[in-house]
């Protein structure tokens, strides 16, 4: 028994798009590859799951995803908010979150926060990430009166709202 596929050795595809020949009879439109990572974009998930992600030089330590979460702001430098600002996040990390807010906050100020990570319609399976943080970043949005705000999370906590079986609770 022989094996009729061999492999063989292929030059590494480059990051220009490649030409397509035209073929001998016109059927279709013409196809042309381009690659799927273009250097000049930064290096953010746009969908969840995220298993393939492209090398970029990239400075940040961990890469953003690009998810609109909704986020309410419960306190700013320890004052509680009567009525907590409902906001939504515009890109997400393992150490951080940017939103846009409709007042400035204090550079350095404590907030506490929560995400709604996974919101279910019949409200079991719900994950709630609760995070003190801090401002580091603040900047003018293009909304007027809106500003970006980049904190870090400093303490996290996750509550879920699931029923868990009591075999797997510690008894």
């Amino acid at each position: 028994m022989r094996a009729t596929n061999l492999a063989r050795f292929t030059k590494a595809p480059s990051r220009q798009p490649l030409p397509v020949e035209p073929a001998s009879a016109p059927s279709g439109p013409a196809l042309c590859c381009k690659p799927l990572l273009r250097s000049e974009l930064p290096r953010r998930f746009v969908r969840v799951p995220t298993h393939a992600v492209g090398v970029h030089p990239e400075h940040r330590e961990y890469p953003r995803a690009s998810l609109q979460l909704p986020l309410k702001l419960h306190s700013i430098n320890g004052i509680v908010e009567d009525f907590p600002i409902t906001l939504v996040t515009r890109d997400i990390s393992s150490t951080g979150v940017y939103f846009l807010c409709p007042k400035p906050l204090p550079l350095d100020a404590p907030i506490e926060l929560q995400i709604v990570l996974v919101s279910r319609p019949l409200g079991q399976g719900n994950v709630v990430m609760t995070s003190n943080a801090y401002v580091r970043r603040i900047h003018p949005a293009a909304v007027p009166g809106w500003y970006g705000i980049a904190a870090n999370f400093d303490d996290v906590s996750f509550d879920r709202d699931d029923f868990i079986p009591s075999r797997f609770l510690g008894t």
